[in-house]
């Protein structure tokens, strides 16, 4: 399994209110959570990379960059952790077009504690379950790259619901050889079942044609 699942989560405070950015890092703390924050878009995005484990607890009215700047800019550069919008009361309009950036949340201000923790908690959780998903895919897809060419057009036809005598007779082959390819294919992509096997398939196809 990619490590970067297991990895220990960060939640990114980005807000340019030192008094919010220290109440948010000891209320996160508190509960044992690892906090990093920033007091602008840019300086989070000077130390940001991608494909680090965490959570994006972001406000949303910024001098400089906005909060709606850095999630547009996030989006479109496919670096975008899940995020958590912190709104001031009554700005919901701005936390719509922030949600529609692709924000999987907003808070208004002033804010229940356990409220916020609990949709960290969901992000952070739901981030985790994508990244286990994607890990799972790309075994599925390294299992594929140990096919052989023939092998790999055999299980394209199999989970296409063709039968072994259509296979055999599509690629010229007596019924007996489809059976040994479907075997080793079965065998090689781990799968316990025809049923586990188009699923497979069809996951690595949602994102690399076969």
């Amino acid at each position: 399994m990619n490590s970067t699942v297991r990895a220990e989560p960060v939640v990114w405070v980005v807000d340019d209110d030192e008094a919010m950015r220290s109440s948010l890092k000891w209320l996160i703390e508190s509960v044992g959570m690892r906090v990093e924050s920033f007091d602008s878009a840019d300086a989070f995005l000077r130390d940001h990379y991608p494909g680090r484990f965490g959570c994006l607890l972001l406000d949303v009215r910024m001098p400089g960059m906005s909060g709606l700047d850095l999630l547009e800019y996030l989006e479109r550069e496919q670096m975008m952790p899940p995020t958590i919008i912190i709104t001031g009361h009554g700005d919901v309009p701005m936390a719509v077009r922030a949600m529609k950036a692709g924000a999987v949340d907003f808070i208004e201000k002033p804010f229940n504690d356990e409220t916020l923790l609990d949709a960290i908690r969901h992000a952070l959780a739901k981030e985790e379950e994508r990244r286990v998903t994607s890990a799972q895919v790309a075994e599925y897809a390294e299992r594929v790259e140990h096919l052989t060419p023939r092998e790999l057009e055999v299980m394209k036809m199999v989970t296409d619901g063709r039968s072994n005598k259509e296979i055999a007779n599509a690629l010229g082959v007596s019924a007996k050889t489809i059976e040994a390819h479907r075997a080793r294919v079965m065998e090689k992509m781990h799968a316990r079942s025809l049923a586990e096997l188009v699923r497979m398939v069809i996951a690595v196809e949602q994102r690399w044609p076969l």
